[in-house]
């Protein structure tokens, strides 16, 4: 769903319970005992497409091209796009550390936060449009 001026980037919540890990039939996702983000092994994995059913946000992607699926890795703890995001003065996007929240809260489809933007962006009546 595309609403103008509510795109931002849909990133991996790294849910405590892994479930694309899980749901992974050739064992092409592990989890990064350093950052504990999901790591791809592009040997492995076929693009079935499984992770992105199983993701409570639906939040990996296939490449477009290499057809295997691309989740967000944490540049190995040093996040890029949080880094550019704060340079730009944007401040949309931050690096947190695991709290009592479970990380599943943040974990919504991409349809699912764009609404809640759109309505707290144009108010109730983006409803209507969306």
């Amino acid at each position: 769903m595309l609403v103008p001026g509510a795109d931002f980037p849909h990133l991996c919540a790294q849910c405590e319970d892994y479930p694309c890990v899980e749901a992974c039939p050739f064992k092409a996702l592990s989890i990064s005992r350093k950052t504990s983000a999901v790591l791809v092994n592009d040997e492995k994995c076929t693009g079935c497409g499984k992770c992105i059913e199983a993701c409570p946000g639906r939040i990996p992607h296939m490449h477009p091209a290499d057809k295997k699926i691309v989740i967000c890795d944490l540049c190995n703890g040093n996040p890029q796009c949080v880094k550019v995001c704060q340079e730009g003065g944007w401040n949309v996007l931050k690096t947190v550390t695991r709290g009592e929240h479970p990380y599943r809260l943040y974990a919504r489809k991409p349809e699912e936060q764009t609404r809640s933007l759109a309505i707290k962006l144009y108010g109730e009546k983006a409803e209507e449009f969306i």
